[in-house]
């Protein structure tokens, strides 16, 4: 699966763009018609420390699955949205079969 990662206004490290891919590519066990991904990383200018935004959209025929999670570190937001994505893409696919 082609994963694209982009930062908005600030450079990411390697260790995270390898990080983010392993994470996303373990979707492909969930669904079997993943086209592609898409993961944007922000960073809101606030005083909160639960600034990092992930945003994650994963591309099906037809339909795309997106998840965005807010939290301290890139890491964290990552592994949520891929949670989320993860039950989205179940219950998607248990539709299909029903």
């Amino acid at each position: 699966m082609k994963v694209s990662v982009q930062s908005v206004n600030f450079n990411i490290s390697n260790d995270l763009t390898n990080y983010i891919e392993k994470k996303v590519n373990n979707l492909e066990k969930f669904h079997d018609h993943i086209i592609d991904a898409e993961v944007y990383l922000k960073v809101q200018s606030t005083s909160e420390k639960e600034n990092k935004i992930v945003d994650i959209r994963i591309n099906l025929p037809g339909v795309d699955v997106v998840a965005k999670k807010q939290s301290k570190t890139f890491e964290e937001a990552v592994s949520l949205g891929v949670d989320s994505v993860k039950r989205q893409l179940v219950k998607r696919k248990e539709k299909l079969r029903a």
